[in-house]
């Protein structure tokens, strides 16, 4: 069976699609978001998470951190090893829940992420995905209940200035995905101080029969801690006010 790497499973997830879900997310991205809440997910090897500030100085480095100062992320699971921890939830899932495949970039473990896949649909467990879009293979993403895609800015050069990408891609495969005529809900992480375009996002997403919700996220600065703690260079955002989420909400839309 194919491997693959995890950061984490998330139990009893509200924010990552409809009802109650278990959200397993996948190490490896081949965006470099600045305001990244997953920044443990964008490489795809095994890392260390360091908080000197829990340290207990107990001397067991080696036998495994007991107070969470030295975090492995990453963990090698087949798809069945990772249903195994998803049944757990079912009986929470009613007629609206079930499993997330998200990252990082989860389609960057695509034959991993397929896998899992066919597995919950063998077990009759509804799966979705969310993803950046940066690929498409239609074999896969047909077989999702719904995908959550993120188009988090307009301009071509302006998305590479801050997620390390074009979006050239991401558009055409916002259109290729409407075609498979799955739900799409759309998103947009709202970054202040950014020009994204949101205007513009929202009218071509109109465009697309399929996308049956457009949500505009605040920025939240959750993922500078685990930067801070993996070594790498961070850079912070302002949170938006309430105002200015308010002002944005004519442009999102549910159908």
């Amino acid at each position: 069976m194919v491997k693959g790497i995890v950061t984490d499973i998330q139990r009893a997830s509200f924010h990552d699609g409809y009802g109650i879900r278990t959200t397993v997310f996948l190490k490896g991205c081949p965006l470099s978001c600045k305001w990244c809440h997953n920044p443990e997910c964008i490489s795809f090897e095994k890392e260390i998470m360091e908080y000197p500030e829990k340290c207990i100085h107990c001397g067991k480095c080696s036998e495994g951190c007991f107070s969470g100062a030295r975090v492995v992320c990453g963990r090698e699971l087949t798809a069945r090893e990772v249903l195994e921890e998803i049944d757990e939830d079912r009986s929470y899932y009613g007629n609206d829940g079930g499993v997330t495949v998200s990252g990082g970039e989860p389609m960057a473990q695509k034959d991993f992420a397929n896998e899992l896949i066919d597995i919950c649909r063998e077990q009759k467990i509804s799966c979705a995905m969310e993803t950046s879009l940066i690929y498409f293979d239609e074999k896969i993403l047909k077989k999702l209940d719904f995908i959550m895609a993120d188009l988090k800015i307009w301009d071509s050069g302006i998305h590479k200035a801050y997620t390390g990408v074009g979006n050239e891609v991401i558009k055409e495969n916002f259109k290729k995905l409407n075609g498979l005529n799955i739900p799409i809900i759309a998103r947009t992480p709202v970054i202040p101080g950014v020009e994204q375009g949101i205007d513009e996002i929202s009218e071509f997403l109109k465009g697309l029969s399929n996308v049956v919700r457009y949500e505009l996220l605040p920025y939240h600065p959750l993922g500078i801690s685990k930067a801070k703690a993996l070594k790498r260079a961070v850079e912070e955002f302002n949170i938006p006010s309430a105002e200015y989420m308010e002002e944005l909400k004519k442009y999102a839309y549910i159908r």
